[in-house]
């Protein structure tokens, strides 16, 4: 039997990176499509604190890292192949910090990097927006959200 790697999962196994498994029972949609578009609800990282007392960027983007790949984990389960994403669109972080905080960018740049590094710039090149919070949800550094392109003749799993 042929076992067939999509060209994103093998660039995540040749990062070294595995996507979680996804939690269950919740009472919202996880990710929807509309059209040509998925949208993945936020996505918290199991980093804690904040970023501007006591986390530093290193670890706020490393947690930014940790939720874009449960946001992947999340749209591979809905179109079944991360191959079948056409172009990141969108990403909105929100960091955890301190209101007197800078440096949101560069702790989205652990996110950012990631697309770069498995979709190239061609598909992972996006739009984003990084916002300062005054909390997230179990004291998370980080929540991500995102918004993919699709094949047209992507399919979906029902939900």
């Amino acid at each position: 039997m042929v076992v067939l790697v999509s060209r994103i999962d093998a660039a995540l196994r040749r990062s070294g990176l595995l996507l979680p498994s996804l939690p269950t029972g919740s009472r919202l949609a996880p990710a929807v499509r509309s059209g040509q578009l998925i949208f993945v609800s936020g996505y918290s990282s199991s980093i804690v604190g904040k970023l501007g007392a006591g986390v530093s960027i290193e670890a706020g983007a490393e947690a930014a890292r940790e939720a874009m790949l449960a946001c992947l984990a999340e749209a591979r389960w809905l179109i079944g192949d991360l191959d079948r994403i056409v172009r990141v669109v969108k990403l909105l972080g929100f960091i955890n910090c301190t209101p007197d905080f800078l440096d949101h960018p560069a702790v989205l740049d652990g996110a950012t990097d990631l697309l770069l590094e498995i979709f190239g710039r061609d598909k992972g090149w996006h739009a984003r927006s990084a916002v300062g919070s005054p909390s997230l949800d179990q004291g998370a550094a980080v929540e991500v959200e995102a918004i993919f392109e699709i094949a047209q003749d992507a399919t979906i799993q029902p939900q």
